[in-house]
């Protein structure tokens, strides 16, 4: 029972990190389709103020999951 319970503490944070890393993409999946539909509409000034969004999000994800390489 002891080794579980250790176990799950140094799992718990990493589920947390995924967690955070879920949030982030789901937001950012968001922004992908706001870029597919601008796109379409051919407004591209838009779609790079989208595209910033999309690389502020994806540079989120990849630091978050650098903590978990840590």
């Amino acid at each position: 029972m002891y080794n579980f319970i250790m176990k799950n503490k140094k799992i718990k944070p990493y589920l947390k990190i995924i967690k955070q890393i879920e949030t982030v993409r789901a937001k950012n999946n968001k922004n992908w389709m706001d870029l597919y539909r601008l796109a379409f509409e051919v407004k591209p000034e838009k779609a790079v103020k989208i595209i910033k969004r999309i690389l502020l999000k994806d540079r989120t994800v990849t630091n978050l999951a650098q903590k978990l390489l840590k």
